[in-house]
């Protein structure tokens, strides 16, 4: 049985080809309900952090082979390589990590706060909250009898009507993605992501690998790397696969070349 992401995304392929017997299938009521109820108990658990997983990867990938790039452009040496790409790999997933963590922390704070707002409003003047959502119903092109049926309907349980409100009003959809979870999600990718740039040097310490060599391995991993996470990009933007791993590889392969022409260009300065 498909979660509801899952659901979606066969749905969008049932889109592309027309796909109106694949689409009529995937809306049987009862295909529907069942996966709306395992999407409520946390089977989706790796699509909440998907996001997060694939642009610490993009994060981490970028930025440690800049670092290696630079520093082979400069022909520093590999030692040199290990102690800035690890000291940048494990510093900057560290203030990813935690600037993911206070991100989604403060936007679920804002969203509580605004919501005790609401709460608060509705138990003291239900009657000017309930004539405020009805208009925003007739904002959004209800009529009026429509605007009426959905206010009762909407203002018949205090939940369901302040979060009538935060999505009327405000615009805001609560996300129960755990700011800690967000955190280490990025982090873990981070890391792991901006290990592949330095893999070879790290073999290096206990085979003799020769410096060019080492360096056109390490732009062969992170070229993988980009293309892949470009392409697993997909999961959240629902772009072209092919597209947007060649976009990130192009990217990535920009802010090397930078890199390297800097180091290259700066080598010789204060010799």
């Amino acid at each position: 049985m498909f979660s509801v992401s899952r659901r979606v995304e066969a749905a969008r392929k049932a889109f592309d080809r027309r796909d109106t017997g694949a689409a009529a299938a995937l809306h049987d009521p009862a295909r529907v309900a069942e996966s709306i109820r395992r999407e409520s108990t946390g089977v989706a658990w790796f699509g909440t952090y998907i996001g997060s997983m694939v642009y610490g990867g993009l994060d981490g990938i970028v930025t440690t082979f800049a670092v290696v790039s630079g520093v082979a452009g400069a022909d520093l040496g590999a030692r040199v390589i290990l102690i800035l790409g690890i000291g940048n790999l494990l510093a900057d997933g560290f203030s990813m990590g935690t600037g993911d963590y206070l991100s989604t922390k403060s936007e679920r704070e804002y969203y509580d706060r605004e919501a005790r707002r609401q709460a608060w409003e509705i138990e003291s003047v239900p009657e000017g909250q309930r004539a405020e959502l009805r208009a925003l119903y007739v904002q959004h092109g209800y009529d009026e009898r429509d605007a009426d049926a959905l206010t009762e309907l909407q203002t018949r349980d205090q939940r369901r009507w302040v979060k009538a409100m935060m999505v009327e009003e405000l615009g805001l959809i609560r996300h129960d993605s755990n700011p800690f979870y967000n955190a280490l999600a990025t982090f873990i990718a981070f890391v792991l992501a901006g290990s592949l740039p330095l893999a070879v040097y790290l073999i290096g310490l206990a085979t003799p690998i020769q410096s060019g060599m080492a360096f056109r391995v390490s732009v062969l991993l992170a070229g993988v790397a980009l293309f892949g996470l470009g392409a697993a990009k997909v999961f959240v933007t629902r772009l072209n696969p092919l597209r947007s791993g060649l976009e990130m590889l192009l990217v990535g392969g920009f802010a090397a070349s930078v890199a390297y022409v800097i180091g290259a260009l700066l080598k010789n300065v204060g010799a």
